[in-house]
């Protein structure tokens, strides 16, 4: 499994890339492509027409790092469908590694996770409650 710190986004290339290019031409296609600095230290995963080999590009603060698989039998397959016109695509880092495993994720289904929002409280309508339900009056 690929454990990542929240921070660090993975970008997966619509289209497929030609991966005899190295650590320049690469990063050359991070900037025409996804329209970001290859030097942000996010992840950027290419793969070839075939889509038997898979690249990642990133830039570890030292110099840029290539992670490169090549399966032996069948391909790697993006998670989604892509929205018609897309360059790229952001994916989790759970995704990312079930990816690098050959893993169809087309048929799995994802369940609703809770995500923190922003909430507006009213102070006027807050009320105290027991662990009961019943409103608490508080003391004036």
């Amino acid at each position: 499994m690929l454990t990542l710190p929240p921070s660090v986004r993975v970008y997966v290339a619509a289209e497929p890339a030609d991966l005899r290019k190295s650590f320049d031409g690469l990063s050359s296609l991070v900037t025409q492509r996804f329209g970001t600095d290859p030097l942000c230290g996010h992840l950027f995963v290419f793969r070839n027409r075939r889509g038997d080999q898979i690249r990642v590009l990133f830039w570890d603060r030292t110099g840029y790092a290539i992670f490169g698989k090549k399966l032996a039998r069948g391909r790697f397959h993006l998670a989604r469908d892509l929205p018609k016109g897309a360059t790229h695509v952001e994916v989790e880092a759970a995704e990312l590694s079930l990816m690098l495993e050959g893993i169809d994720l087309s048929q799995a289904v994802r369940r609703k996770r809770w995500r923190p929002g922003v909430r507006n409280i009213d102070v006027t309508k807050q009320r105290l409650m027991d662990a009961h339900g019943l409103d608490i009056q508080p003391a004036r």
